[in-house]
């Protein structure tokens, strides 16, 4: 099958494009930057310039595609924000594909979207599901909680440096998934027509704190952790004033969402239909603590490397001492 993937570039487009590529798909990436995307081409992926937000720059993207998987999304860093791409850019992307004659369409929402529409990229993700339904094409809405890998910066460079862990007074238990095991999930969709006009929770093995991940990271590491809380306040004041200045409204939006994660209610939804639909077993399913596991062991023998190779080369360039024999 040819397949179209968007946001090919990101944390969870990048391993939706290996896995398809894995699975024998023809994959075609629509990228903004060539350069950035090298190791797609690398990897045997097809690069196509364009941009969700520059409608005439998609049609010769989408010729030849039997099937897009969108996974374009607005950076904190990026100068657009939720409601340019994660709005209008999908609405440019869902009109092109029908004008192409494209009907299979898998989407990436947010679980819950429905009840945080306060939330400018939760209200964005509402509003393309229901624009999904509305244009009668074949899609696969996975309704995501949260990334694993997000947590390596989150809770475990912040441990291993030494440095506070920043969490909120009241926490939500997030069903935190690998983008691995996501992306089996968006290219297996491709293959099962029952998945076809659905949308589905796509969620990890159980829902964690932070005080409970802080706790898994404290004993692969070895280390203690510093952490600092934040009120819901706080957040609140910090979203408001950077609303202020056109630079800093991605980061305002953000916040928005960090709202959600300190709500205390858990971004959590069963997963054993699922796992049926789409006909996959669950054992396969990476747990947050053989994760985060397999970081802390890589990290720690590489430090290990480190720490050896100095104690080396401080041996070969130390000064020996004269070896002087005494008549006596």
């Amino acid at each position: 099958m040819n397949v179209l993937v968007v946001g090919a570039t990101g944390t969870l487009g990048r391993q939706v494009a290996r896995r398809a590529l894995d699975e024998g798909h023809h994959v075609r990436c629509l990228v903004r930057s060539a350069r950035k995307a090298s190791f797609l081409k690398e990897w045997g992926a097809e690069l196509v310039g364009g941009d969700i937000c520059v409608p005439e720059s998609l049609p010769p993207a989408l010729d030849g595609i039997d099937a897009i998987i969108d996974a374009a999304t607005a950076r904190a860093t990026d100068s657009t924000g939720a409601k340019e791409v994660d709005w209008q850019g999908q609405v440019n992307l869902i009109q092109a594909a029908k004008e192409a004659g494209i009907q299979r369409f898998v989407f990436f929402s947010i679980l819950d979207a429905e009840k945080y529409r306060n939330v400018p990229l939760m209200d964005a993700k509402y509003c393309v599901e229901r624009y999904l339904e509305e244009a009668d094409m074949d899609f696969t809405v996975l309704r995501l909680a949260g990334f694993m890998q997000g947590l390596i910066a989150q809770y475990a460079i912040p441990i291993l440096e030494n440095q506070a862990v920043w969490i909120t007074g009241k926490n939500s238990a997030i069903a935190y998934m690998n983008t691995q095991d996501i992306a089996r999930f968006a290219v297996q969709a491709l293959n099962i027509p029952a998945t076809q006009k659905g949308s589905f929770p796509v969620v990890g093995t159980r829902a964690w704190k932070g005080e409970e991940i802080i706790n898994i990271c404290e004993r692969y590491s070895g280390q203690t952790a510093s952490i600092a809380r934040l009120s819901l306040g706080f957040l609140r004041l910090m979203r408001r004033i950077t609303r202020f200045f056109q630079w800093s409204q991605n980061a305002s939006d953000r916040l928005a969402f960090a709202e959600v994660m300190a709500s205390g209610n858990s971004l959590d939804a069963p997963m054993e239909e699922v796992y049926k639909t789409f006909e996959l077993d669950p054992a396969e399913t990476t747990t947050l603590e053989s994760y985060l596991q397999e970081y802390f062991s890589r990290i720690m023998q590489k430090l290990k490397e480190i720490d050896y190779e100095k104690n080396k080369n401080k041996k070969k360039t130390g000064k020996k001492k004269p070896n002087i024999r005494t008549p006596f």
